[in-house]
């Protein structure tokens, strides 16, 4: 059985290159960003009830690539309705000003 691929180059699996994610980028106190777009718990504030599993990284970039498939499979599986986060808004802004006055005079 020859060592290398129809390429020349030699097959092989590289664990170093596929389970090392890139050096994490810290973007508030409690969150870090690995992958473009990919933001997660610091894993340092997790250690104490979680355990850490390393993922390779195509796997990572696959269930991050995947995660509005699978939404919009809950959505249509379990969700009556779906609700956005600016109607939430919109809805909160409206409660906020149908107040009668009383209470916290700060908003």
């Amino acid at each position: 059985m020859s060592d290398r691929s129809g390429n020349g180059m030699p097959i092989g699996y590289r664990y170093a290159e596929q389970n090392t994610p890139p050096e994490p980028t810290r973007v508030s106190d409690v969150a870090v960003t690995t992958h473009e777009h990919q933001f997660e718990v610091d894993p340092r504030l997790m250690e104490r009830w979680v355990l850490q599993q390393q993922f390779p990284n195509w796997d990572s970039l696959r269930i991050m690539n995947s995660r509005f498939d699978h939404l919009e499979w809950i959505h249509r599986h379990f969700a009556s309705r779906v609700v956005t986060g600016s109607e939430l808004l919109a809805e909160v802004d409206a409660e906020d000003g149908k107040g009668d006055g009383e209470g916290d005079s700060t908003r």
